[in-house]
């Protein structure tokens, strides 16, 4: 059984440790800090081999050469950003599969947020390490991907099984969520869901994993199709492509 340890760094990040104990191989998704990755390590009787990166922002990438030199890890990204990921070891391209031990690895290509963006989903764990491509009730901005690429790797992830965990990057849920009810009102699931996230933001808990079947339910960006959704967009009856355009322009100025 893959291990997933949580890490809040800098304001609202989330880094993510995984462990595989029958070999002992340990990554990490994402370490935009070397310190805190090195503390949970240590607390644990861990070695660090593999460095996982789903884009190339500092605060995803930032401590990918510290890390490296202490420890020879291994580190993991999109062929396409190689000259964007420091110190990146193994360059990988969509669909591409690796193991963690005796864990599967798939990489699935999630342009948009950036143009080389990538997430990482672990069937054995039911798990999905999306970076900043998919957030709880809600998706990534646009930095130099397009918002073509952005809802078409929506599309993708939304195949996955429903059990899915999603391990997004950041603690983004409460405002997500505030501009979801604003263009959903009448969604009890997102009500309710609300009502939970409220409570553990409330006591400094997060709200990191959701699984997909909850995002299905409760994330605007995921049901385009809903026609309360399209009425709120101004778009009743629209191409989804165009409703989604039109829902993240909106939050941008929320």
């Amino acid at each position: 059984m893959l291990s997933i340890v949580q890490l809040p760094v800098l304001n609202d990040n989330y880094i993510y440790l995984l462990h595989e104990p029958e070999t002992g191989v340990t990554a990490v998704v994402d370490p935009a800090v070397a310190q805190p990755v090195l503390d949970a390590l240590a607390q644990r009787g861990w070695r660090l081999t593999h460095i996982l990166n789903t884009h190339h922002h500092h605060d995803h990438v930032g401590a990918n050469l510290y890390l490296q030199a202490l420890t020879g890890c291994q580190i993991i990204g999109a062929a396409v950003d190689r000259a964007r990921i420091p110190g990146l070891s193994h360059a990988v391209n969509d669909q591409d599969r690796f193991g963690l031990g005796q864990a599967s690895v798939q990489v699935i290509a999630t342009h948009g947020h950036t143009s080389g963006h990538i997430s990482y989903y672990i069937a054995e764990a039911e798990a999905l390490f999306c970076g900043d491509t998919l957030f709880v009730m809600g998706c990534g901005r646009l930095f130099d991907g397009t918002i073509g690429q952005l809802w078409h790797s929506l599309q993708v992830l939304k195949t996955l099984p429903a059990s899915t965990r999603v391990y997004c990057a950041h603690e983004y849920t409460e405002a997500n969520g505030r501009f979801a009810l604003s263009v959903e009102p009448g969604n009890q699931a997102l009500q309710d869901k609300m009502v939970r996230v409220r409570q553990l933001r409330a006591v400094g808990q997060p709200t990191v994993p959701s699984t997909l079947a909850e995002e299905l339910a409760t994330n605007p960006f995921l049901r385009t199709d809903n026609a309360a959704l399209q009425q709120a967009a101004g778009l009743p009856g629209g191409d989804s492509l165009a409703v989604f355009s039109r829902l993240r322009a909106m939050k941008d100025t929320f």
